[in-house]
This record gives structure tokens, C-alpha cells and sequence, in this order.
């Protein structure tokens, strides 16, 4: 199954600073300059670790953001919970073209990163992808599919420019899954609302992280 790429954060850092600080206005990516005006889906990002789902031929296989990543084992057993192949099989319908079907998201909660401002005592799986074949799901459809396996989905925190998304970010807001609800939110993953590719062939996709700003 395919690792998730590799998200960049929206502006370069000054690397010869030792805080890595943004340097706001400067793209990290030329298509971010040129898209910038352009309407992006924001999500929440969430601070856990990367799990890939993969659902091949009957057969369910776990997996981390690599195939050399481990996944913690309280997440791994509650994943063996949630995920089972009759469920799979019970929602996803055999593909003509014997496709893989992928389901990107991260593992969060308690003992995972500073998860446990999600979830004091457990932890979970949050949806923020689904790859079938080489073809990736509307935002609709992966909701859709979310629903019918019984698993959260990342929330949409709003729609606007990239610049308007910084700005948001820069005042700072609550996470909306948390238990703690004065837990601030890591930042915002975004998508352009119609999915774009560069030339290397990788989604164009971008973050913008809280902290970064409080470096400023």
C-alpha cells in the first residue's frame, strides 16, 4: 500500500535559525503562490501519528505513515477492533479491476503525541482519506464511507484563500474533537476544493501549524 506523501508546510523556514521560524510570504511550493486566491478546503490537523488501512483481495493489513514505522500497540489493538474484514467486505464492494483500497488517517488519544487532550483514557482512528485504485475520493464520498464504517472523519473548519487560512490560524482556535475543549487545535491541513496535481505527480496539499506562529 502506498505511504501517504509528504505534507509541506505552507511557507519556507530560515534554516540558519535555530527556531526554523516561517518566512511568512515566501511558498514553499510555486503552486501555492499561483492557487493562493483560489478557494482551499481547511480541515482540522491532528496531532497523532499516521495509519494507513489497506483492503486487498479479502485480506485487512495495518500499517504506520512507512512500512518501517511501528504502530503503538494499545492503537494497533483498538484498529483490530474497529476494522474487521467482514466489516470491509460488508461496505466495500469487490473491484472490477481488483483495486487496493486505502484508508489514510491518524491514530490519536491517549500515549500518542499530546493526544490525550483528544481522549484522556483511549484511542482512535480519524479518516481523512480514501485511495481506491489511483483514484482518490470526493470529500462527500469519503464522509459517506466514514459513516458506514462508524468512524470519525476529520472536520472541515471552513473554506477560503490560503491567506485567509494563515490569518485564521494565526488568531488561534480550539480543536473541535477534544475532550479538553481549551486544547488548541494543531493548525489546518488544505486542499484546493477541486484536487489538483503538480508536475511530480503528488496532490497539491499544504499545512499550517499553530505553533509556527508562536514562534514568530
Amino acid at each position: 500500500m502506498d505511504a501517504y506523501q509528504k505534507i509541506n508546510t505552507i511557507y519556507k523556514r530560515d534554516m540558519e535559525n535555530k527556531s526554523k521560524a516561517l518566512l511568512v510570504g515566501e511558498w514553499s511550493q510555486p503552486e501555492f503562490e499561483y492557487l493562493k486566491d483560489n478557494r482551499w478546503e481547511w480541515t482540522e490537523k491532528i496531532d497523532g501519528t499516521n495509519i494507513r488501512i489497506n483492503w486487498h483481495n479479502e485480506v485487512l493489513t495495518f500499517g504506520g505513515r512507512t512500512d518501517n514505522a511501528d504502530i503503538p500497540t494499545h492503537l494497533l489493538q483498538k484498529l483490530q477492533t474497529v476494522f474487521t474484514p467482514d466489516l470491509m467486505k460488508s461496505v466495500f464492494k469487490p473491484q472490477e479491476d481488483n483495486a487496493e483500497i486505502t484508508l489514510y488517517g491518524e491514530g490519536y488519544g491517549c500515549k500518542i503525541q499530546k493526544g490525550g487532550n483528544y481522549m484522556s483514557k483511549e484511542v482512535g482512528f480519524i479518516l481523512f482519506d480514501i485511495k481506491i485504485g489511483h483514484w482518490w475520493l470526493k470529500r462527500q464520498d469519503c464522509e459517506d464511507l466514514a459513516q458506514s464504517l462508524n468512524i470519525p472523519i476529520v472536520p472541515v473548519i471552513g473554506y477560503g484563500s490560503l491567506e485567509e487560512a494563515v490569518n485564521f490560524v494565526k488568531q488561534g482556535f480550539k480543536s473541535t474533537i477534544a475532550e479538553n475543549k481549551n486544547y488548541d487545535a494543531e493548525g489546518l491541513v488544505l486542499k484546493p476544493v477541486v484536487d489538483l496535481l503538480a508536475r511530480n505527480g503528488q496532490r497539491i496539499i499544504t499545512k499550517i501549524k499553530t505553533v509556527d506562529f508562536k514562534r514568530l
